[in-house]
């Protein structure tokens, strides 16, 4: 899914961005209490958003604490199953990947997104998960940074594990998004990758 699709998605995708990101954020506030720590905030783009992940909530909830346009990766599986996950995943841009495969087109459509000034969301953890340190960390965000020269901006949110988590089920309870450090890579090469993915897992670590 990108931004060259057809008149009606790229209008669908305008409106999200614009009116969308405003009522989510009206309504997570009123509904769970949303709470935005900005710490020192996110520099200008573009830049990778490395975030933990336990929800569907999370990429709309993020993105509405930004307050502009954040083009996150996500599976290609979730499509078909739940329709309002079809129709988020495709006003929002998602930029899809298929589990199992190395996503080449994911990676230029990134690239590209970030030469142009853009913003890519990513969720190391690669899929949604009760715990933070439950799965396997990926280093896919600070590869995409590494790459493309841009920061890596570290964001942790809390509580949607319990207001919509893996169990797929809405609960009452208390959201937080924390915007962390924004952090660069120092160096080049793989030992560069490591070092980023290790800084923010280890921020990440000590705030959720």
């Amino acid at each position: 899914m990108n931004s060259q699709g057809s008149g009606s998605t790229r209008l669908r995708s305008r409106f999200a961005w614009s009116a969308g990101l405003n009522a989510i954020g009206a309504t997570a506030r009123i509904a769970w209490r949303m709470r935005i720590e900005h710490g020192v905030g996110y520099p200008n783009p573009p830049f990778v958003l490395a975030a933990n992940h336990h929800s569907f909530l999370d990429p709309l909830l993020i993105g509405a604490a930004y307050g502009n346009r954040v083009r996150f990766i996500g599976l290609v599986d979730l499509l078909g199953q739940y329709r309002i996950v079809d129709w988020a995943m495709d006003s929002f841009e998602v930029i899809t990947i298929r589990r199992g495969t190395v996503p080449f087109g994911a990676i230029r459509e990134c690239l590209d997104h970030l030469r142009q000034g853009g913003v890519v969301g990513v969720f190391p953890e690669g899929t949604r998960v009760p715990r933070f340190g439950d799965g396997r960390l990926y280093r896919g965000a600070a590869w995409l940074a590494n790459r493309a020269g841009v920061p890596l901006v570290a964001v942790a949110i809390t509580g949607t594990d319990r207001v919509l988590g893996v169990d797929n089920k809405l609960h009452r309870g208390r959201v937080e998004v924390i915007v962390g450090p924004t952090l660069h890579a120092r160096g080049t090469g793989r030992e560069a990758v490591d070092d980023l993915t290790h800084r923010w897992q280890d921020w990440m670590a000590s705030v959720v």
